[in-house]
């Protein structure tokens, strides 16, 4: 990470139980030394409470769980994700969240959040619901096109035929896995994300599944090129990291079959008919986010 011109290693914060003493590793803390001046004249005029409450973010962060010094928060507000022949657009903000555990200087892995949703759950609107049809292709902004489209999503954005699709976590939090300084030189895999994709409409019951905890989308994400790194500044007097405007991309992956869908996996065959999986070619996907870390021990004392 680059910071006022010299380069910040990624290395985390440890305490040292037995003396009490904190010894500075990571890029949080490398930032508050560097911001020190700054960070003496904000408190000079009273902001040291609403700093502290920035700390909110990471409510979800498991702070007491072993071998976490590090809490994160992702949005991802917008994108999308391609399945077969179908892309799902990313309309609603899905948010990435827990805690980290360094695994090497280059890695770290995710500590269920707190409340269960170290992925939120979700859903997303697929475009043309069952019937493959997309009000949105009606064009123009007259009075007759405006009609069209309402006339349009009155008839095939019913309850019946429209479809969600929701990406949840395959398997553990403990599968997720950040490398950080990837992320921040747009180099190779940043984020290593297995997810599987919920498809929800009354028709297709309460488990029909695209991947699942045995046989996940497994998504490799990197700012590289096509992706974007984002950009990096700090917050709460420097104790909470912020890499703003990040598109991770992975443009590789293979989605597996549907499977669960409606009674006994009736429609499964149909469905994958319609979908065109399992993917024969390279499916994509696309999240533009904004990510934040601070130090777990500074969110569990509220930046003190």
């Amino acid at each position: 990470m680059r910071w006022n011109g010299y380069v910040a290693h990624a290395t985390p914060t440890r305490l040292n139980r037995k003396s009490g003493t904190k010894v500075i590793r990571n890029r949080i803390c490398q930032a508050l030394i560097v911001t020190t001046a700054f960070a003496g004249a904000m408190a000079a005029v009273g902001v040291s409470s609403a700093a502290a409450n920035e700390y909110e973010a990471f409510a979800q962060c498991p702070t007491e769980a072993p071998g976490v010094e590090t809490c994160i928060v992702a949005r991802t507000g917008s994108g999308e994700i391609k399945l077969g022949n179908e892309s799902v657009p990313i309309e609603k903000t899905q948010t990435l969240q827990g805690g980290l555990i360094i695994e090497t200087p280059f890695e770290s892995v995710f500590e269920t959040a707190l409340n269960g949703e170290t992925l939120t759950k979700t859903p997303q609107k697929v475009p043309g619901g069952l019937t493959g049809i997309k009000c949105s292709e009606i064009k123009g902004t007259g009075f007759i096109e405006r009609e069209l489209r309402k006339l349009c999503e009155s008839i095939f954005d019913s309850h019946l035929t429209a479809v969600y699709a929701t990406t949840e976590v395959a398997g553990s939090a403990n599968s997720i896995i950040l490398n950080q300084p990837f992320l921040e030189i747009g180099y190779s895999t940043a984020l290593t994300l297995p997810v599987k994709v919920k498809l929800e409409n009354p028709l297709l019951g309460s488990s029909c599944y695209i991947g699942s905890n045995s046989e996940p989308i497994k998504l490799e994400l990197s700012t590289a090129s096509p992706g974007k790194v984002g950009t990096i500044s700090t917050r709460a007097k420097g104790g909470i990291l912020v890499i703003s405007n990040n598109t991770l991309v992975d443009s590789g992956f293979k989605a597996p079959g549907a499977t669960g869908c409606g009674i006994g996996g009736l429609l499964d065959g149909l469905l994958n008919s319609k979908l065109a999986l399992p993917a024969t070619t390279g499916d994509n996907a696309v999240l533009n986010n904004t990510l934040e870390e601070a130090n777990s021990e500074l969110v569990a004392g509220n930046g003190e």
